[in-house]
């Protein structure tokens, strides 16, 4: 069985354009530094740049990594409905959540 460096935590997170807008369900290590990346059109080339995806309404936190992608394929195999029922339950304001990392 392996073993996790206990400080170690893997996050599936959701980003948004707006509220009810186009979705992107990502996994980090690093949630700060990649909600920042989103924000900042880090790659011009992705997704998220391309639609303007730069909200994050969304995440879980986990300590052992297989379990975060297990996680973050079960969401990404939802509906949109589904996504944003879930988003909806933990954030329903839609509001920001990398105002409150520590960043």
């Amino acid at each position: 069985m392996k073993r996790y460096h206990d400080s170690y935590k893997y996050y599936v997170y959701i980003m948004a354009s707006n509220k009810n807008g186009t979705l992107y369900t990502g996994v980090t290590n690093d949630i700060s530094r990649r909600a920042f990346e989103h924000k900042t059109n880090f790659n011009t080339d992705s997704f998220t740049s391309h639609y303007n995806i730069h909200k994050l309404v969304y995440m879980e936190v986990f300590e052992n990594p297989e379990y975060a992608i297990m996680r973050e394929k079960q969401i990404k195999s939802w509906s949109r409905k589904k996504k944003i029922e879930l988003i909806k339950s933990f954030n329903p304001e839609w509001k920001d959540l990398f105002e409150y990392l520590n960043c």
